[in-house]
């Protein structure tokens, strides 16, 4: 399939986890992989650019569901419509804009995948979340299909709504993000049955423990929601201020306000200010980071 001018493979896969060293996924320029739990059944997808032509390969019962929606996934139906206007309003979105013209939101159509993540990442450091997140794939669920080595499928959710909270203890999560993640589990079919964004929304913040942050860390996922805006971040408030205004700190709610021109791309917005590695100063201590393994 052709692809838009300087597709960007890497940066549109990486869009797709929400943690640094997902093992669900290989990520490069040239070749990526991911795996999943489908409808059908675990699978495995690699995509190969060459050129500005993608094409890609499915392995496992779920190749066929894979290859059906290989060009969602690799964010080849991600609607632009309006965005070069909205962007033409502000200096540096402008000029994101132009030089990341190739960042596509993809759209896996999986739910508890990123939600498992999501909830890991909730009030803890990157490492944290990922050492969990490693662990909990590797005690919780096998390897993918397909010939990549190390590539890993996500849990069942079956199996992990099946686990007592203290099991996740020694992979580093405490029981307030394994209650979580378990109610999570265990209406996670209603959750994949969900029709769009909104529907998902709805459903995952009727959940306790999961609000707006989760929720947008998923429907970006999920849905290739471009509008998705993480609210209840510790960095990104400051981040997305300080590239639209200069301020090293802002608010939450001065952050909406500065992407509600944006709308319905105020996610497209952030992802270009992360893309670009655009940060606002650092103050003070960095967070610390916890251990539950012991207890």
């Amino acid at each position: 399939m052709k692809v838009p001018l300087r597709y960007d493979l890497a940066g549109t896969m990486r869009g797709l986890t929400p943690l640094q060293g997902d093992i669900t996924m290989v990520i490069g320029a040239r070749e990526s992989w991911f795996a999943t739990r489908t409808p059908s059944g675990p699978g495995t997808i690699r995509f190969v650019l060459r050129g500005d032509d993608l094409t890609w390969e499915a392995f496992g019962p779920g190749a066929a569901w894979l290859r059906e929606r290989a060009d969602a996934i690799a964010g080849l139906r991600d609607d632009l419509t309006g965005f070069d206007d909205l962007a033409r309003a502000h200096p540096l979105i402008d000029r994101l804009a132009r030089e990341h013209a190739g960042l596509r939101f993809g759209a896996t159509g999986r739910v508890f995948q990123p939600l498992l993540g999501a909830i890991l990442g909730q009030k803890v450091t990157g490492k944290e979340a990922h050492f969990s997140y490693v662990r909990i794939l590797r005690k919780f669920s096998e390897p993918a299909p397909g010939p990549r080595p190390g590539l890993h499928l996500p849990p069942e959710p079956e199996v992990i709504a099946a686990q007592p909270y203290y099991a996740f203890h020694p992979l580093g999560v405490e029981q307030k993000r394994a209650d979580t993640l378990r109610r999570a589990a265990a209406v996670a079919a209603v959750l994949e049955r969900c029709t769009d964004a909104a529907d998902c929304t709805a459903r995952l913040v009727s959940i306790p423990g999961i609000g707006p942050w989760t929720a947008a860390e998923v429907t970006r996922v999920a849905y290739g929601d471009a509008d998705a805006v993480s609210v209840g971040d510790y960095h990104i408030k400051n981040h997305v201020t300080f590239a639209l205004t200069g301020a090293a700190r802002g608010t939450d709610e001065q952050m909406l306000e500065l992407l509600a021109p944006f709308a319905p791309h105020r996610g497209r917005v952030c992802g270009l200010i992360a893309r670009a590695g655009i940060a606002a100063p650092r103050f003070g201590p960095r967070m610390t980071i916890r251990s539950f393994a012991r207890f």
